[in-house]
């Protein structure tokens, strides 16, 4: 047996090893999960108030620099 060889089932053994250890944790991604429900709050109308509108920009301040 040589060195390649070797190499090529210590490789293979432990891309086994972590095959397994992700079908333990589970799949990646929404395959395989549970749907989550929609949260529908139908108790009571809430109202809701205005936001107050942002105050307007104001510009760069100039100052008169003596030269």
């Amino acid at each position: 047996m040589n060195s390649q060889s070797f190499a090529g089932l210590l490789g293979a053994i432990v891309a086994s090893i972590v095959m397994v250890v992700a079908v333990a944790y589970g799949p990646i991604g929404q395959y395989g999960k549970p749907a989550k429900p929609a949260s529908v709050q139908q108790s009571a109308p809430v109202q809701v108030q205005p936001v107050p509108a942002a105050p307007a920009p104001r510009g760069p301040v100039i100052r008169e620099v003596p030269n």
